[in-house]
């Protein structure tokens, strides 16, 4: 099934050049191309494509303020000049980003990642994405920090409002998700919501003991006492069959 994409670039040669590239991978279909943001916008909610190839730095606005604004945001690899701009890709999930010039190799790399990626959410029962599995890694980003993490290294969510703290090694970084939206993605045979405010990595045990009002109180490895309520101990002492 062919790949619906369209190319966002100021520059005309560049665009060329990408879709010459472009001509030896069959399944990726061009269908069209914008030079600004505006013309971008309008043609990725015209059109619906399954893959934007869109440059970072473009006159008046960036690529960055087209993801801002699109209603529904396609796969996106970027296509730029400066890599300083690679990490703040991965922050909004881009599939990856690509220097110019453009390596017929690389290009190819990411592709092949593209293909992955649409199996893998294919193969979901609901057409949409699976859980996260341990070995998948998430990318944080706190201040100048980031941090590509695997999921088995965490072991700790806690709820901060709107935010979520992170807790792997020494580091407690914030994302903007919220516990419900963290539940809905982990894989729950792993990560376990203890209570309203934390989801905790059953691997990171160290320690269960009971606590007043029929609840447990369970000790991390990095230390952290965690209590599971009332309601949630039922469910733990099944899964962890006490």
């Amino acid at each position: 099934m062919a790949i619906k994409t369209i190319i966002i670039d100021d520059e005309r040669l560049a665009r060329n050049e990408l879709k010459k590239l472009l001509q030896e991978h069959g399944d990726i279909e061009v269908i069209e191309e914008a030079a600004n943001v505006d013309e971008g916008i309008e043609k990725i909610e015209t059109l619906s494509p399954d893959l934007i190839f869109l440059d970072i730095q473009m006159p008046g606005k960036t690529g960055f303020d087209l993801l801002a604004e699109v209603e529904k945001a396609p796969r996106v690899i970027f296509t730029t000049a400066y890599d300083e701009y690679a990490l703040k890709a991965f922050e909004v999930n881009a599939l990856d980003y690509l220097l110019k010039p453009i390596e017929p190799k690389r290009l190819s790399d990411a592709i092949q990642k593209l293909q992955y990626e649409i199996q893998k959410e294919n193969a979901g029962s609901n057409g949409g994405r699976g859980p996260l599995t341990e070995d998948d890694q998430v990318f944080v980003k706190d201040g100048e920090r980031c941090w590509f993490v695997k999921l088995h290294e965490i072991r700790l969510f806690e709820s901060v409002g709107n935010y979520a703290k992170v807790f792997f090694a020494t580091n407690k970084p914030l994302i903007l998700k919220s516990l419900n939206a963290l539940e809905e993605r982990l894989d729950e045979r792993t990560f376990f919501r203890a209570n309203r405010k934390h989801i905790i990595n059953l691997r990171w045990i160290e320690k269960i003991e009971p606590y007043f009002n029929g609840g447990l109180l369970v000790e991390l490895k990095g230390g952290e006492k965690i209590e599971v309520s009332r309601r949630q101990t039922v469910k733990f002492k099944e899964m962890m069959s006490l």
